[in-house]
């Protein structure tokens, strides 16, 4: 959920995420249900298919789709996908993506994360501090890329 005020960005590839979503929800998941609306179950199932249908045409209607960032490509900013190690060499990664692209699994991490706080205007081998549950944490940037098709 976004917070108020905040801006509803979105990479090229997640807006066309939800674009696919909201019309295979409207022209192929709701018209069944809605013809069979005659259970309590069929009713929630309409209802919460409903919600999420009104969810994404608000969040089509607000984004602000923001085009992968020009080389070079040295510096964090949003939709780059960064490689950083921590002090005992771990490696990972993170994508910067809009609220609505978070995928963990795949490190998408929202814009409004503290780790996407610390790494967003850095560059190429600069350490980062950020605050987690369990602490401080530094991190080195060890890698920047931009995806252009980025499903």
């Amino acid at each position: 959920m976004l917070p108020p005020g905040a801006k509803n960005y979105l990479t090229p590839g997640g807006a066309r995420r939800l674009r696919t979503e909201l019309v295979r929800l409207e022209h192929e998941a709701r018209p069944p249900l809605a013809a069979a609306q005659d259970g309590p179950d069929a009713k929630r199932e309409l209802q919460r298919l409903d919600q999420r249908i009104r969810y994404l045409r608000l969040s089509l209607v607000s984004a602000e789709v923001v085009p992968p960032s020009p080389p070079p490509h040295d510096q964090v900013r949003f939709g780059a996908t960064v490689t950083v190690r921590d002090p005992q060499g771990a490696v990972s990664r993170y994508r910067i993506v809009g609220v609505n692209e978070i995928d963990l699994e795949r490190g998408w991490v929202s814009w409004l994360t503290p780790i996407a706080r610390a790494l967003h205007q850095a560059r190429l081998g600069d350490r980062v501090k950020f605050r987690t549950p369990a602490g401080q944490q530094e991190l080195k940037i060890t890698g920047i890329a931009y995806e252009l098709d980025d499903d």
